[in-house]
């Protein structure tokens, strides 16, 4: 497929006029006829595929080579940030909008880092949405104001280490530092420093809040 041109690269002049192609991927079928039946009103904008997961999204990628993909975060088989990961290794310029539900900063930070060009709420006004579809779609990044200001406050606020984060998913899973100390191999003081600095540097009082604010930032699942 290397060898093919690839429309979701620069804008072929010879289709100026065609309208932009879309593929919606979301595991919910009611919201992805409904996106698709909203779209196909704007003259402008077409709806190729659609996928129910991220796997699916990256063989329909494929096969269609859309102009704009419109992807959720949280899907079965491949989540949506992975989804991106593996389009963008094989099309480096394709057009990715992330529109979900979940707006944890560390939710934004890895999809756009994946190479996500825009990010969207579900919420969002409709004309918003079509207005990140044509903006992405000339090659221009799209992120949402609330969106961005998440982003910049997850850059001012300190960064929790590799280690930090296992030991946080643990605590997330309601793991005690006995539990964890053994699940990572390391001794309980180790972990009692880890949940210390966990605490600091998400402002915590407790566990208890530690795990409400990873959960909410997108820093863990449960």
């Amino acid at each position: 497929m290397a060898t093919n041109p690839n429309p979701m690269t620069a804008a072929n002049p010879l289709r100026a006029a065609a309208p932009i192609r879309v593929l919606i991927a979301d595991d919910h079928p009611a919201l992805r006829e409904g996106l698709s039946a909203l779209l196909e009103r704007q003259t402008d904008l077409q709806v190729v595929a659609m996928a129910a997961d991220g796997q699916e999204a990256v063989t329909l990628v494929r096969t269609h080579q859309p102009d704009v993909v419109l992807m959720d975060l949280r899907m079965p088989c491949l989540e949506g940030a992975d989804a991106v990961t593996a389009i963008c290794g094989e099309w480096p310029e394709a057009r990715i909008i992330i529109l979900t539900t979940y707006d944890g900063d560390e939710d934004i930070y890895r999809a756009l880092r994946a190479g996500a060009k825009g990010y969207l709420l579900k919420d969002a006004p409709c004309e918003e949405l079509f207005t990140a579809i044509r903006q992405v779609h000339r090659g221009q990044k799209y992120i949402m104001s609330q969106v961005a200001q998440k982003l910049t406050d997850r850059f001012q606020s300190s960064e929790l280490t590799d280690r930090e984060l296992e030991v946080l998913q643990l605590l997330v899973q309601g793991n005690t530092n006995r539990d964890i100390s053994e699940a990572l191999c390391v001794a309980e003081g180790t972990v009692k420093f880890h949940v210390r600095n966990i605490l600091d540097k998400l402002g915590a009082g407790d566990r208890t809040q530690a795990v409400t604010i990873a959960l909410k930032r997108g820093l863990a699942r449960l």
